[in-house]
């Protein structure tokens, strides 16, 4: 294989997600990370300023979580979950509900997003079964993105993913996401959803949805919603597999939130990106209604890595640098740095929308996008030539760079979105 380069080589055999393979320039052959860094196989580096899709929240090649993984490996590799436990799930599962809202009881794992919002449906399904209350429609927001499995993709309302599986996914219905000024419109919608089906879980991403283009909704709205389908005992599932673990300013978005939700999902920043890991969180009351002499009502789901002793051991270490006196300042600062860049560019007349929340930025282009022939594409490969990543939703740009990024690295993210600004016709 001399002489050919990885992108020439990635063609004959690899098949990408999120690609169409007839259109799609090729994959662009990474060797190398460290820190907030990338490079390619010809020596370009750029920064990584999605924390590629905000997993390595400490940076890539973090020396903690590294070593942590390798101690680790030497002692215990594997062993599989069911009928076993070890350590690190014990101690992680500690740590966790140290930190967790606290209604949260007990944490079922899974290997990624998907399976961790997978898993809260299920739970959530077999919870009224189990209790003899059978109920087969879940509520959730439109425009959210939970994932590709069946039962995540059921939740979500994008059809660009969607598409070709309608006919087969689980019954559900949407409403509006809560702005503050459409509550009691949404709460009306709500009721007659209530009234009509039998509803088991309202499945949300709390503040933020990502994947719609990073927009930002009423956790006082979203708290009203919460209360309505709690008092109907429809369990609320938080899909914070984006926001956790210190992005919106707090370790979770829900901590914004006065009622507290049934079911949290985690993942992504959960291991900094080192090893796929989720997890599946509920109150005492779910978990308690599958205790039974009757061995169906248990919850007969697993993952053969479910609990991976590598994956918790790179979550472990994770927590203590969330917990660490200089990540807590390099967040304070991202969010300051963000909050500084909104007002520096408000009322440009290219900008239709600029908000920001913890680490989150994201910026709404007001473009003619018939003047584009592909907008995304364009404004991806802008960036990618001044050696940022940043991966825009639509005419949607969002920046969610690692907590460990440079107050350089990231002027220079600000700078690369100001000459758009100034490029733009």
């Amino acid at each position: 294989m001399k002489g050919k380069n990885l992108s020439e080589r990635d063609k004959k055999y690899l098949w990408h997600p999120l690609t169409q393979h007839k259109t799609a320039a090729p994959p662009i052959g990474i060797v190398k990370a460290e820190g907030a860094l990338f490079w390619d196989e010809e020596g370009n580096c750029y920064i990584d300023a999605i924390a590629s899709w905000y997993t390595a929240m400490y940076g890539h090649g973090n020396q903690a979580i590294s070593q942590a993984i390798t101690e680790q490996m030497k002692e215990l590799d594997f062993v599989m979950f069911s009928g076993f436990t070890h350590p690190p799930a014990v101690r992680l599962s500690e740590e966790l509900m140290a930190i967790l809202p606290e209604n949260q009881s007990k944490i079922f794992f899974n290997d990624n997003g998907s399976t961790a919002v997978e898993a809260a449906i299920k739970i959530a399904i077999q919870y009224h079964h189990n209790i003899e209350d059978k109920r087969d429609t879940l509520i959730a927001l439109e425009n959210g993105f939970h994932g590709d499995t069946f039962g995540a993709m059921s939740a979500s309302g994008l059809s660009s993913y969607n598409g070709p599986f309608e006919d087969f996914l689980l019954k559900v219905e949407r409403i509006p996401v809560p702005s503050g000024d459409n509550i009691h419109e949404i709460l009306s919608q709500l009721d007659l959803i209530i009234s009509k089906n039998s509803c088991a879980a309202f499945v949300f991403e709390p503040l933020v949805q990502g994947a719609a283009g990073m927009k930002f909704h009423s956790a006082e709205g979203l708290d009203k919603l919460i209360k309505k389908c709690q008092e109907n005992n429809i369990l609320c599932i938080s899909d914070e597999v984006m926001t956790g673990f210190g992005k919106t300013g707090k370790n979770f978005a829900s901590e914004y939130l006065v009622n507290k939700p049934d079911i949290l999902c985690l993942s992504k920043a959960l291991t900094a990106g080192m090893f796929p890991l989720s997890i599946t969180s509920c109150t005492k009351k779910i978990f308690d209604s599958f205790l039974s002499e009757e061995v169906s009502k248990g919850f007969f789901h697993a993952h053969t890595y479910s609990a991976h002793p590598l994956g918790c051991a790179a979550a472990l270490a994770g927590l203590e640098l969330l917990k660490s006196k200089e990540i807590k300042e390099r967040r304070n600062y991202i969010e300051a740095s963000h909050t500084s860049f909104v007002l520096s560019v408000q009322g440009h007349p290219k900008i239709k929308n600029v908000r920001s929340i913890g680490v989150i930025l994201a910026i709404d282009l007001n473009l003619n996008t018939e003047r584009y022939g592909n907008l995304r594409d364009e404004l991806y490969q802008f960036f990618m030539e001044r050696g940022i990543l940043l991966r825009p939703l639509g005419n949607t740009i969002y920046v969610l760079p690692p907590y460990i990024i440079t107050d350089e690295q990231l002027h220079s993210i600000y700078d690369a979105i100001n000459q758009l600004l100034l490029s733009l016709k």
